[in-house]
């Protein structure tokens, strides 16, 4: 596979007022001609799809039940009708593309650091634009935690659950930081970050090691489509061969964690359950990022030659214009909706107990609302994430 010179995928700019006027397919036309000819599309398609799959992983498979004692105000607490329905375990499969999340961002850093400047002033801006649209996320919640507490409901498991992304971002921003470093590695640094996850495993699992070992695996899990991401941009991963292989070894990997290791079937977190692969993640959820990785490889020509399509393109990058916004609001736009109808009853989908396959089409009559919502918090929250972006470029030129 070749992989087409390109520079760090930006934002592509919004004409002013691109998206009030003409339409769709105007719109799609103009964001064509706006996308410089050297940019690498497939990738912005892969983070898109990265992010998509992480806020869909929520709002499918997350609910919120509420219980009220008399004179009390609500307490909430999440359920997952994963593990109630066991057999949904594949959903998590399709949906949980955090590696996918790594692997652009390892290859995008990559490609921008490449860049006449120093690496400081990089770490700084880069810092600057990841870190500002979380920053706005905790102070937005610091009144509405207050205002939850006035009310007598519990605001804590809410506050978790909006939490609950943001550790993710916390290493990714730490791998952003050491990228200078990463990029140095050689072609084999990815798998040693694995060894090491596989190596706290069998202590862990294997030898009844502490559990507080597992956490260990938090940054070296995500270090691997990470370092995968900058050998890409190395042009280290460009055979069909390597592609193949990531993609039938990790999942055959996989696989045989889930059959015969005793790992959990369920690529993604669920409340109560004694082992998780994603919190801290295992083997299993590295095998399987690395599967994803490979998927990803082999179709990045095919992806590339899709996005020359303005109309296949646009919603790509309008969907990158705001990735930052939509990650972090996409668990707050659901409790809303979540928390603001619960005065009307226990309503299908929303409220009630994910037991029982009704509520899987009962929740999918809500995405839209939840969408509806989160755009709502992308239009007033926007604005703080081109302005991150704009400060760290600023402050990168001020200090170098």
């Amino acid at each position: 596979m070749t992989v087409e010179p390109a520079l760090r995928p930006r934002p592509v700019p919004e004409p002013d007022g691109l998206a009030r006027r003409g339409s769709f397919g105007a719109l799609a036309r103009r964001l064509d001609a706006a996308t410089p000819e050297h940019r690498d599309r497939a990738v912005d398609a892969l983070r898109a799809f990265a992010i998509l799959g992480v806020v869909l992983g929520h709002w499918l498979v997350t609910a919120l039940v509420a219980s009220s004692a008399p004179g009390d105000g609500h307490t909430w607490s999440a359920r997952s009708p994963l593990s109630f329905l066991p057999s949904l375990a594949p959903v998590s499969w399709v949906l949980q593309t955090l590696a996918l999340f790594f692997f652009v961002g390892g290859y995008s850093a990559a490609r921008s650091l490449r860049r006449p400047q120093r690496a400081g002033g990089w770490v700084r801006a880069r810092s600057v634009r990841l870190g500002t649209p979380p920053a706005v996320l905790v102070a937005a919640w610091v009144p509405l935690t207050l205002l939850l507490a006035a009310t007598g409901t519990d605001p804590m498991p809410l506050v978790r659950l909006m939490y609950s992304p943001l550790w993710f971002l916390c290493v990714f921003i730490g791998l952003t930081a050491l990228t200078p470093l990463l990029a140095r590695c050689g072609p084999y640094a990815a798998a040693v970050a694995a060894a090491v996850v596989g190596g706290v495993d069998l202590v862990r699992f294997g030898l009844d090691g502490p559990a507080w070992l597992g956490w260990l695996n938090v940054p070296a899990a995500w270090a691997v489509p990470y370092l995968l991401g900058i050998a890409w941009a190395k042009g280290r991963l460009g055979s069909r061969r390597t592609a193949v292989v990531l993609l039938v070894g990790g999942a055959a990997a996989a696989v045989a964690l889930v059959a015969f290791a005793g790992y959990p079937a369920s690529m993604v977190g669920l409340p109560g359950a004694r082992v998780s692969n994603l919190s801290p993640p295992t083997a299993a959820a590295v095998a399987f990022g690395a599967a994803q990785v490979g998927a990803a490889l082999l179709l990045h020509d095919r992806l590339a030659r899709w996005m020359r399509r303005p109309l296949a393109w646009a919603p790509v990058a309008l969907a990158n214009l705001s990735a930052m916004t939509v990650f972090c609001w996409h668990q707050t736009a659901f409790m809303l909706v979540t928390i603001v109808t619960r005065p009307f009853g226990r309503l299908p989908g929303l409220h009630d107990v994910p037991d029982h396959w009704s509520w899987i089409a009962a929740r999918m009559a809500w995405l839209p609302v939840f969408a509806s919502v989160l755009a709502g918090c992308r239009a007033v929250f926007q604005r703080f994430e081109g302005t991150s972006v704009t400060r760290g470029r600023r402050r990168c030129r001020r200090h170098d």
